[in-house]
C-alpha cells in the first residue's frame, strides 16, 4: 500500500511542480505594452505632452531610434512652449478617443523687428536664430543624451510637464518614437505551486522508501549454506559385516534396522538476521542509511531550486498593511499660487554647472565666458579681478562657490520672465570656504541663469526662516511700504550708518553685525588718513569718502515672517587729491593702482572704489527685530587717475 500512495505522490507532485513552471512561462503574459508615435511631417523639435505618458498606469519607458546624438528633455509644459516659441515644432497630444494625434505648430514670433530701425537694443539682444540647440539649457527639470538610441526609462512625469526630443534644434527630429508602459504579469501562486510540490515529492520519495523497508523485513530469516539434504532409506543390518552387525546389536539390542540418518553438512547452520555479527548488522544499516540519503537529497535540492528560483511577484502579497497616516505641518498655499522657478534638484544642478564655468573662466581669466554665468555686481568684481590677475601674479584666483551641501533653495513662485532664485551652500571638504549666500537671475526663456550677487555669510548670522523650494516664494518691489525700510532705500541707510556712525538716525535699526562692518569701514578710512600723515602729506594731500548704492536694483525675497532677504550692492570711493598744483600723489608700493591705471603717478589725484555686495535680513512693518546682516563680500572695482 505504501508504493499505491508513494506513486499518488509523485503523480500530484509533478501536476503541481508542472502547473507553476508553466505560470511562470507559457501561461505568463506580457510583462510591457506599447505604443508608436507617428510622425508624417518631421520638424526639428518634437513635444510629447505628458497626459499621453500617462494614458496608462505605471512609470513611462521612451524609446527614440535615429542617427546621431538623440537629446531629450522634460519640463514644465508652459517653459516647453515659450521655448519654442519661435520655432516650428510637432506637439503629440491625445485625441478626443484616447488615441495619439500629432499637431504641427509654427513659430509665433514674427521678423517684423528685422526692419524696424526703431528696434531697441535689449529686442535685438533676445533674437536668435533658427535652430537653437536645446542641450545645456538651464530651462529643464532633467535631460539626457544618447547615440543612435535614446531610452528613457522609469519615467513619472507629473501634471503640467512635457518631454522634448530633437538633435540639434537644426535637423529634423527624430520620428521613430515608442512609448511603453508596465503590465501586471505577476503569478502569485507559482510559488506555492512549486514548493507545495517539492513537499509532496518529498513525502513519496519518504513512502517509497518505507514501502521497500517493509518488504524487506516481510522476507523473514535467511539460512547461510546449502540446504538439507534428502533423507536416506533405511540400512539392512544382515547386509553389513560380521564385526559392524554385532557392535550395533550390542549397543542396541531387540533392534534391527537403523533409524534413517541425517548426514552431517557442514555450515549448514540457520542463521536468522538478529544472530549476526555486530559488525555486519551495522555495516548493513549504514548501506540501507546511506540509499535512503541519496533518495532524499535529490528531493530537498529540487525544492530548494525551485523555491529560490521564484521571485516577488511568484508569491501572493499578504499581510501588506497600507501605513498609517502621520500628521504633518501643514502648509497652505495662496490661492492661485504659481509655480516655483527651479525645483530644488534642478537649482542644485545649475548651481554644479553655474560653478563649474565660474571656476574655468577664473583659472582662464576669460571674461567672455565669465559673463555667461555672471552680471551686475558679480561680473563687475570679476572685470577688476581679471584686470589685475593678468599683471600681479600674486593675486590668488577666487574661491570654488561650493556646491557640496545646499542648504537652502529658494525660488521665486512665478510662470513669466525674469525669473530669480536665491541658494545658500556650504563646503563639507574645506572648513575655510564659508558658506555663500547668492541670488541668479534667469533674464528670459532661452538664457541661463546668471549670479547677480554673491557674499559670504558670517558664521554668527542667523538665517531667517522661507518658504520650502516646492512652494516658492515672491520678490518684494523696491518701494514696499511693508518692511520697516523698503529695499530700494536700504543701500542708502546703511550708507548713511557707515558716513555718520552713532550719529544716523538709522543706527539703532541695524544688528551688531552691521554695526561692525561700518565700524570696520571707518576704520579703513581712518588708516587712509593715519598713512597720508605718516608720510608727512598731511598738508599737501586731502583724502575724501563717498558710500553710495550702485545702480543695480536690489533683490528682494520674502520670508515665512512677512519680512525679505535684500540684496545690494554699494560703492565706496576713495578720493586722495593733492592741495596745490606743486604736489603730486605717487603710488608707490601700490601695484593695484599700477596695475589698474598704467602709470605710476598722477598730478590730480587717484580714485579708488571699493564694491560691497550685502546681504540683510529686513524685518516686516512695525516689527521689533532690526535688521540683520547675512552675508558681505568686498572687492576692489577700479583705481583711476583723476584728470
Amino acid at each position: 500500500m505504501r508504493f499505491v500512495w508513494a506513486v499518488v505522490a509523485f503523480v500530484l507532485a509533478a501536476v503541481l511542480i508542472g502547473a507553476g513552471i508553466a505560470q511562470r512561462t507559457i501561461f505568463q503574459g506580457p510583462d510591457s505594452q506599447s505604443a508608436q508615435v507617428a510622425i508624417d511631417d518631421p520638424a526639428p523639435f518634437v513635444v510629447i505632452d505628458g497626459e499621453v505618458l500617462r494614458t496608462n498606469p505605471g512609470a513611462q519607458t521612451l524609446i527614440v531610434r535615429g542617427e546621431g546624438e538623440i537629446f531629450g528633455s522634460f519640463g514644465r509644459t508652459a517653459d516647453l512652449e515659450a521655448w519654442l516659441a519661435d520655432s516650428d515644432y510637432n506637439q503629440v497630444v491625445l485625441d478626443d478617443e484616447g488615441g495619439f494625434m500629432v499637431d504641427r505648430i509654427a513659430a509665433t514670433t514674427t521678423d517684423d523687428a528685422a526692419g524696424d530701425d526703431t528696434a531697441t537694443e535689449s529686442d535685438e539682444a533676445t533674437e536668435e536664430p533658427a535652430g537653437r540647440n536645446p542641450r545645456g539649457s538651464d530651462l529643464w527639470l532633467d535631460s539626457f543624451i544618447e547615440k543612435d538610441r535614446l531610452i528613457a526609462d522609469n519615467m513619472q512625469l507629473p501634471e503640467g510637464t512635457s518631454l522634448l526630443i530633437a538633435y540639434d534644434g537644426t535637423a529634423n527630429a527624430p520620428d521613430d518614437i515608442v512609448v511603453s508602459w508596465p503590465l501586471d504579469n505577476s503569478t502569485p501562486w507559482a510559488g506555492p505551486l512549486l514548493v507545495t510540490g517539492g513537499i509532496v515529492l518529498f513525502i513519496g520519495l519518504v513512502l517509497y522508501v518505507l514501502g521497500i523497508r517493509h518488504q524487506r523485513r516481510g522476507r523473514g530469516p535467511r539460512r547461510k549454506g546449502p540446504g538439507p539434504l534428502p533423507v536416506t532409506q533405511p540400512i539392512d543390518i544382515s547386509a553389513l559385516p560380521a564385526r559392524e552387525r554385532e557392535a550395533i546389536e550390542t549397543s542396541e539390542p531387540g533392534r534391527a534396522e537403523v533409524e534413517p540418518v541425517q548426514p552431517e553438512v557442514e555450515d549448514a547452520e540457520i542463521v536468522d538476521e538478529k544472530d549476526e555479527p555486530r559488525g555486519q548488522t551495522s555495516m548493513r544499516a549504514a548501506q540501507v542509511s546511506r540509499r535512503r540519503r541519496l533518495l532524499v537529497i535529490p528531493a530537498l535540492g529540487l525544492t530548494a531550486l525551485l523555491a529560490a528560483g521564484c521571485s516577488a511577484d511568484s508569491w501572493p502579497q499578504l499581510g501588506e498593511a497600507s501605513p498609517s497616516p502621520s500628521p504633518s505641518p501643514t502648509v497652505v498655499a495662496p490661492e492661485n499660487q504659481k509655480p516655483p522657478a527651479v525645483t530644488d534638484a534642478q537649482a542644485k544642478r545649475i548651481l554644479m554647472n553655474l560653478s563649474e564655468t565660474v571656476a574655468e573662466a577664473d583659472a582662464a581669466l576669460d571674461l567672455d565666458l565669465a559673463a555667461t554665468r555672471l552680471e551686475g555686481p558679480a561680473l563687475a568684481a570679476r572685470t577688476t579681478d581679471y584686470a589685475l590677475r593678468a599683471e600681479v601674479s600674486e593675486i590668488p584666483v577666487p574661491s570654488v562657490i561650493p556646491t557640496d551641501d545646499v542648504e537652502v533653495v529658494l525660488p521665486e513662485a512665478v510662470d513669466e520672465w525674469p525669473r530669480t532664485v536665491l541658494m545658500l551652500s556650504k563646503s563639507t571638504g574645506d572648513e575655510t570656504v564659508p558658506p555663500v549666500l547668492l541670488t541668479m537671475t534667469q533674464a528670459d526663456p532661452w538664457s541661463n541663469y546668471k549670479i547677480t550677487n554673491i557674499a559670504e555669510m558670517s558664521a554668527d548670522a542667523v538665517f531667517p526662516e522661507v518658504a520650502a523650494p516646492w512652494l516658492g516664494t515672491s520678490l518684494v518691489p523696491a518701494d514696499s511700504a511693508f518692511l520697516e525700510i523698503a529695499p530700494g532705500d536700504l543701500a542708502a541707510t546703511f550708507a548713511d550708518v557707515v558716513d555718520s556712525g552713532e550719529k544716523s538716525e538709522f543706527y539703532d535699526q541695524f544688528d551688531d553685525l552691521a554695526l561692525n562692518l561700518a565700524k570696520s569701514i571707518t576704520e579703513s578710512r581712518q588708516a587712509v588718513v593715519q598713512g597720508l600723515a605718516d608720510k608727512g602729506a598731511a598738508e599737501t594731500t586731502k583724502a575724501a569718502f563717498d558710500m553710495v548704492p550702485t545702480a543695480d536694483e536690489p533683490v528682494s525675497m520674502t520670508t515665512l515672517d512677512s519680512g525679505a532677504i535684500v540684496a545690494v550692492a554699494l560703492t565706496d570711493t576713495e578720493s586722495v587729491t593733492p592741495t596745490s598744483s606743486d604736489v603730486v600723489i605717487r603710488f608707490g608700493d601700490n601695484a593695484d593702482a599700477k596695475a589698474l591705471t598704467g602709470v605710476t603717478e598722477s598730478a590730480k589725484g587717484v580714485e579708488t572704489t571699493y564694491e560691497f555686495q550685502l546681504f540683510f535680513s529686513v524685518p516686516a512693518k512695525g516689527s521689533t527685530e532690526q535688521i540683520r546682516l547675512l552675508a558681505v563680500h568686498q572687492d576692489l572695482l577700479s583705481v583711476k587717475v583723476i584728470k
